[in-house]
Protein backbone atom coordinates (compact mmCIF):
# COMPACT_ATOMS: atom_id res chain seq x y z
CA UNK A 1 0.00 0.00 0.00
CA UNK A 2 1.29 3.46 -0.80
CA UNK A 3 0.76 6.61 1.20
CA UNK A 4 -1.08 9.60 -0.26
CA UNK A 5 0.95 12.77 0.29
CA UNK A 6 -0.42 16.30 0.55
CA UNK A 7 2.11 19.09 0.01
CA UNK A 8 0.90 22.36 1.51
CA UNK A 9 3.07 24.88 -0.31
CA UNK A 10 3.34 28.40 1.07
CA UNK A 11 5.48 31.04 -0.61
CA UNK A 12 4.17 34.60 -0.96
CA UNK A 13 6.84 35.64 -3.48
CA UNK A 14 7.54 32.53 -5.53
CA UNK A 15 8.69 34.52 -8.56
CA UNK A 16 11.74 35.61 -6.52
CA UNK A 17 12.66 32.13 -5.26
CA UNK A 18 15.07 29.84 -7.05
CA UNK A 19 15.15 27.14 -4.39
CA UNK A 20 11.48 26.83 -3.44
CA UNK A 21 10.51 26.99 -7.11
CA UNK A 22 12.88 24.08 -7.86
CA UNK A 23 11.65 22.06 -4.87
CA UNK A 24 8.04 22.60 -5.94
CA UNK A 25 8.78 21.60 -9.52
CA UNK A 26 10.49 18.40 -8.33
CA UNK A 27 7.42 17.13 -6.44
CA UNK A 28 4.44 18.83 -8.10
CA UNK A 29 3.74 15.96 -10.51
CA UNK A 30 4.94 12.96 -8.50
CA UNK A 31 2.52 10.05 -8.46
CA UNK A 32 0.55 9.96 -5.23
CA UNK A 33 1.35 13.58 -4.37
CA UNK A 34 -1.26 16.33 -4.23
CA UNK A 35 0.49 19.69 -4.56
CA UNK A 36 -1.58 22.50 -3.01
CA UNK A 37 -0.28 26.07 -3.33
CA UNK A 38 -1.88 27.98 -0.45
CA UNK A 39 -0.98 31.45 -1.75
CA UNK A 40 -2.42 30.59 -5.15
CA UNK A 41 -5.61 29.19 -3.60
CA UNK A 42 -6.06 31.94 -1.01
CA UNK A 43 -4.46 35.23 -2.14
CA UNK A 44 -6.92 37.07 0.10
CA UNK A 45 -6.31 34.68 3.08
CA UNK A 46 -9.98 33.60 2.97
CA UNK A 47 -9.30 29.91 3.65
CA UNK A 48 -12.00 27.36 2.73
CA UNK A 49 -11.96 25.30 5.91
CA UNK A 50 -14.15 22.46 4.63
CA UNK A 51 -12.01 22.08 1.50
CA UNK A 52 -8.79 22.03 3.50
CA UNK A 53 -10.12 19.54 6.04
CA UNK A 54 -11.26 17.25 3.21
CA UNK A 55 -7.77 17.42 1.68
CA UNK A 56 -6.15 16.55 4.99
CA UNK A 57 -8.56 13.68 5.60
CA UNK A 58 -7.78 12.17 2.18
CA UNK A 59 -4.01 11.96 2.73
CA UNK A 60 -1.67 9.93 4.94
CA UNK A 61 1.31 12.30 4.96
CA UNK A 62 1.13 16.09 5.24
CA UNK A 63 4.12 18.12 4.05
CA UNK A 64 4.37 21.81 4.91
CA UNK A 65 6.77 23.33 2.37
CA UNK A 66 7.88 26.93 2.80
CA UNK A 67 10.81 29.31 3.10
CA UNK A 68 11.81 30.47 6.56
CA UNK A 69 10.51 34.03 7.06
CA UNK A 70 11.73 35.72 10.23
CA UNK A 71 12.30 32.32 11.87
CA UNK A 72 8.82 31.06 11.01
CA UNK A 73 6.50 30.11 8.18
CA UNK A 74 4.94 32.81 5.97
CA UNK A 75 1.81 34.43 7.46
CA UNK A 76 -0.80 32.47 5.50
CA UNK A 77 0.38 29.29 7.24
CA UNK A 78 -0.60 30.71 10.64
CA UNK A 79 -4.00 31.73 9.27
CA UNK A 80 -4.42 28.24 7.78
CA UNK A 81 -3.51 26.55 11.11
CA UNK A 82 -5.87 28.81 13.08
CA UNK A 83 -8.84 28.14 10.82
CA UNK A 84 -8.39 24.57 9.56
CA UNK A 85 -7.13 22.78 12.67
CA UNK A 86 -10.34 23.24 14.61
CA UNK A 87 -11.00 21.97 18.12
CA UNK A 88 -13.27 18.95 17.87
CA UNK A 89 -11.94 18.11 14.41
CA UNK A 90 -8.14 18.19 14.59
CA UNK A 91 -7.63 18.03 18.35
CA UNK A 92 -9.53 17.75 21.62
CA UNK A 93 -11.54 14.82 22.95
CA UNK A 94 -13.45 14.34 19.69
CA UNK A 95 -10.82 15.81 17.38
CA UNK A 96 -9.27 12.71 15.89
CA UNK A 97 -9.29 13.43 12.15
CA UNK A 98 -5.49 13.63 11.91
CA UNK A 99 -4.46 10.93 14.38
CA UNK A 100 -1.85 8.61 12.91
CA UNK A 101 -0.92 10.80 9.95
CA UNK A 102 2.69 11.85 9.45
CA UNK A 103 3.83 15.47 9.20
CA UNK A 104 6.96 16.74 7.46
CA UNK A 105 8.30 20.29 7.25
CA UNK A 106 10.24 21.04 4.05
CA UNK A 107 11.97 24.34 4.70
CA UNK A 108 14.50 26.54 2.96
CA UNK A 109 16.67 28.99 4.89
CA UNK A 110 18.89 31.73 3.54
CA UNK A 111 21.51 31.26 6.24
CA UNK A 112 23.95 28.38 6.26
CA UNK A 113 23.52 25.46 8.66
CA UNK A 114 26.21 26.76 11.05
CA UNK A 115 24.09 29.87 11.68
CA UNK A 116 21.33 27.70 13.17
CA UNK A 117 22.78 26.56 16.49
CA UNK A 118 23.34 27.95 20.00
CA UNK A 119 26.71 29.39 18.96
CA UNK A 120 25.52 30.57 15.56
CA UNK A 121 24.17 33.88 14.39
CA UNK A 122 20.54 32.75 14.82
CA UNK A 123 21.12 31.18 18.30
CA UNK A 124 18.66 28.32 17.73
CA UNK A 125 18.63 25.20 15.61
CA UNK A 126 16.09 25.04 12.84
CA UNK A 127 14.42 22.18 14.72
CA UNK A 128 14.02 24.49 17.73
CA UNK A 129 12.50 27.18 15.51
CA UNK A 130 10.01 24.60 14.23
CA UNK A 131 8.93 23.65 17.78
CA UNK A 132 5.51 25.39 17.54
CA UNK A 133 4.73 23.50 14.31
CA UNK A 134 5.96 20.25 15.84
CA UNK A 135 3.76 20.76 18.90
CA UNK A 136 0.77 21.58 16.68
CA UNK A 137 1.27 18.35 14.73
CA UNK A 138 1.69 16.33 17.92
CA UNK A 139 -1.39 17.90 19.54
CA UNK A 140 -3.35 16.74 16.49
CA UNK A 141 -2.02 13.19 16.94
CA UNK A 142 0.38 13.29 14.00
CA UNK A 143 3.90 11.90 13.93
CA UNK A 144 6.36 14.76 13.36
CA UNK A 145 9.14 13.63 11.03
CA UNK A 146 12.68 14.98 10.84
CA UNK A 147 12.45 18.10 8.68
CA UNK A 148 13.83 18.36 5.16
CA UNK A 149 15.96 21.51 5.14
CA UNK A 150 17.88 23.36 2.46
CA UNK A 151 20.31 25.82 4.07
CA UNK A 152 22.28 28.67 2.52
CA UNK A 153 19.82 29.24 -0.29
CA UNK A 154 21.22 32.66 -1.21
CA UNK A 155 24.61 31.15 -2.04
CA UNK A 156 23.57 27.93 -3.81
CA UNK A 157 24.51 27.30 -7.42
CA UNK A 158 22.19 25.67 -9.93
CA UNK A 159 23.77 22.22 -9.46
CA UNK A 160 23.27 22.43 -5.70
CA UNK A 161 19.66 23.52 -6.15
CA UNK A 162 19.03 20.62 -8.53
CA UNK A 163 20.60 18.20 -6.03
CA UNK A 164 18.40 19.56 -3.23
CA UNK A 165 15.30 19.21 -5.41
CA UNK A 166 16.23 15.61 -6.28
CA UNK A 167 16.81 14.81 -2.60
CA UNK A 168 13.41 16.29 -1.73
CA UNK A 169 11.66 14.25 -4.42
CA UNK A 170 13.45 11.14 -3.15
CA UNK A 171 12.34 11.88 0.43
CA UNK A 172 8.71 12.14 -0.67
CA UNK A 173 9.09 9.01 -2.78
CA UNK A 174 10.36 7.13 0.26
CA UNK A 175 7.47 8.43 2.36
CA UNK A 176 5.00 7.38 -0.29
CA UNK A 177 6.18 3.78 -0.12
CA UNK A 178 6.99 3.65 3.61
CA UNK A 179 5.20 1.10 5.75
CA UNK A 180 3.63 2.23 9.00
Amino acid sequence: MSNAILVLFAHPALQRSRVQRALAKAVRDLEGVTFHDLYEAYPDFDVDVAREQALLAAHDVVVLQHPLYWYAAPPLVKQWFDLVLEHGWAYGARGTALVGKRFLCAVSAGGDEAAYCAEGENRFSLRQLLAPVEQTARLCGMEFLDPFVVYGTHALGEDEIEAAAAAYAARLGALRGAER
